[in-house]
């Protein structure tokens, strides 16, 4: 929807670029691995997403002449924004796939790439992975809460700005059934669903002239919303008599909504009401500043409701504002590189890797992902990438490389993936995930280590830099 170009990026990549330019390290191949620190939601797994959007955005990306004219008068040398007429980018990508369970500390994606390509694109792969991976696990944790339930992204209107329009399409992989958004809809194909505002209602003097004009127009997927004055006297007896003339002409009231009030008491009269009339086949939908917590809370109620329409907390990912993914370098020059901080936490992990999912006798997750060189196939022990007396002995299971080589030369490997497919992937990977990880409260820990192999090429880079 949005035509990304090259200035999609942060000034300081650029004035580092424009420095490699002219001390001669244009041709320096280097490594960056993005992955993430801390799981959102304090939750147990998080839910990657994003990357099909990514690759489309770097298949095409360029400077165009407005923003090469734009640079100029920042002062960019003319023989550098001679250089980036030029800029493609021809890089190499190593990912998860999209939709998969993801966690901190290892590598979810990997890119090489000539290092002014590899720094100018770091902006926009950060921009994109860290708010739809964010908003793909609030999904999630919703599909979770809601069981079989529908669920519908209503959010657009409290989004931050554009970023409604990929919270949609987020929304989706993480489990989602449809979306308000109709240009998310349009574009990448997401069912679109919606029902009606209180404003449309309240512009006729009659609640049930509303609804039946409402009908009329809209008889296909017909939802009314009863709370706009009195959800049990007024807003419901006009939804039944509107239901009624509706099955006069052969068709069906698909359902009522309500948007505010006692969810939890008012979908349960709603639905004893509705049964009485004979209406037992119009379904109950709710919204109104809905979470997992709240959803959850409802259906544990016994609330009879089918529907949840949700916006405010799943496309802001609240209460966590963002993802701390970071883009960090692990190889430059032909040499591996590393990170070193008084925040043990900060060091980071040289030389390419690859990632093994340890998996159990039934081919679930076995509550392990192993950091490796990529020059390993396998591995037998893991040690905790902080505390070195902590390892887990992980010989002889069967383990997943996670890392799949999915761009070389800047040219995907294969076709793009559906968004469709990628959501029934995901649904599919966390079904592997054991339940203990995917509890609200208190989640057990997965554990993400580190071969022996890349924990002493670690320390003795530390080692090196400390001399």
């Amino acid at each position: 929807m949005f035509n990304y170009t090259a200035t999609y990026t942060d000034l300081y990549q650029l004035t580092m670029a424009q420095a490699y330019f002219f001390h001669g390290q244009k041709d320096n191949i280097a490594v960056f691995d993005y992955f993430f620190r801390k799981l959102p939601f304090e939750g147990g797994y998080a839910i990657f997403a994003g990357l099909e959007d990514i690759l489309d955005i770097l298949q095409d990306i360029r400077f165009d002449r407005d923003d090469l004219d734009f640079l100029r008068t920042k002062g960019f040398k003319p023989e550098f924004l001679k250089f980036l007429e030029q800029f493609r980018f021809t890089g190499t990508i190593w990912s998860s796939l999209e939709g998969d369970v993801v966690f901190p500390v290892r590598p979810v994606l990997q890119v090489e790439a000539l290092i002014i390509e590899a720094q100018i694109v770091e902006t926009i792969i950060l921009n994109v992975l860290n708010f739809q991976t964010l908003i793909a696990t609030k999904a999630s944790r919703m599909r979770l809460a809601a069981g079989e339930n529908t669920l519908i992204d209503f959010g657009l209107r409290r989004a931050q700005g554009p970023g409604g329009y990929y919270a949609s399409r987020a929304c989706f992989v993480g489990g989602f059934n449809a979306t308000s958004n109709v240009a998310a809809g349009r574009n990448y194909g997401i069912p679109v669903s919606g029902t009606m505002a209180h404003s449309y209602i309240e512009s006729f003097d009659d609640e049930l002239k509303a609804f039946s004009h409402f009908a009329e127009g809209q008889p296909e997927g017909c939802v009314l919303l009863v709370d706009t004055y009195d959800t049990l006297d007024s807003g419901l007896p006009n939804a039944i008599l509107t239901a009624k003339m509706m099955e006069e002409k052969g068709q069906r009231l698909f359902g009522i909504r309500l948007d505010s009030g006692d969810l939890a008491y008012l979908s349960k009269q709603c639905r004893e009401i509705l049964d009485r009339a004979g209406l037992n086949y119009v379904k109950i939908a709710s919204s109104n500043q809905l979470d997992e917590h709240i959803i959850k809370s409802l259906l544990e109620q016994q609330a009879p409701i089918d529907v949840f329409g949700v916006g405010t907390s799943l496309v802001t990912g609240a209460p966590d504002a963002a993802l701390d993914g970071v883009y960090k370098l692990a190889f430059s020059g032909g040499k591996p590189r590393i990170k070193i901080s008084e925040n043990v936490k900060k060091i980071t992990l040289p030389h390419r890797k690859q990632v093994f999912r340890v998996l159990d006798d039934d081919g679930r997750f076995a509550g392990a992902d192993a950091v490796t060189m990529n020059t390993e196939q396998d591995v037998d022990i893991m040690y905790h990438p902080l505390f070195p007396d902590k390892s887990l002995a992980i010989g002889g299971k069967r383990k997943e490389p996670l890392l799949h080589k999915i761009v070389e030369g800047g040219r995907r490997l294969s076709p793009s993936t559906s968004l469709e497919e990628i959501a029934r992937y995901s649904t599919e990977r966390l079904k592997l995930l054991p339940e203990e990880y995917k509890r609200f409260n208190y989640p057990h820990v997965y554990k993400v280590g580190i071969s022996g192999l890349l924990r002493n090429e670690r320390d003795r880079l530390i080692a090196e830099k400390e001399v």
